[in-house]
């Protein structure tokens, strides 16, 4: 697999699966915390919104390291968890993905839903400059 410029592993969008929203959640917090990540460090902010049996989230974990987004190293009795899928990797997928399935990958036909959708006129200005200046 190819390198980035940061020496992380880069993923072809193909291959990246769609995640179920149990999985989305746990990979989230992986994308927020600093790596390693532990199951304790999981289960902790998973308190905040939902808790989770622990058995639970070890199941989560390991469908998400047999699918390729996470790897896994074993400290003492702890496994820790690092991502191998950015975040901004999983979003550019699910993003093409969303536009292939709702718009025939058609990017007029997602602007005009957009507009459709009654979006506000300064959020069609901050999207004008993103794509002004290149950053779309």
């Amino acid at each position: 697999m190819p390198q980035d410029i940061s020496g992380e592993m880069e993923m072809d969008m193909k291959d990246i699966k769609r995640l179920p929203e149990s999985e989305l959640e746990i990979m989230q917090i992986v994308w927020n915390e600093r790596p390693p990540v532990s199951r304790v460090t999981i289960e902790r902010i998973l308190q905040e919104t939902h808790p989770l049996a622990p058995t639970t989230i070890l199941t989560l974990l390991t469908r998400l390291t047999d699918k390729g987004f996470l790897t896994q190293k074993k400290e003492g009795r702890s496994n820790l968890y690092e991502r191998l899928i950015t975040e901004r990797e999983y979003l550019a997928s699910e993003s093409r993905s969303f536009l292939d399935r709702l718009f025939h990958g058609s990017v007029a036909n997602f602007a005009t839903a957009l507009c459709d959708s009654g979006i506000e006129k300064e959020e069609l200005e901050e999207l004008k400059k993103l794509l002004e200046k290149g950053e779309l």
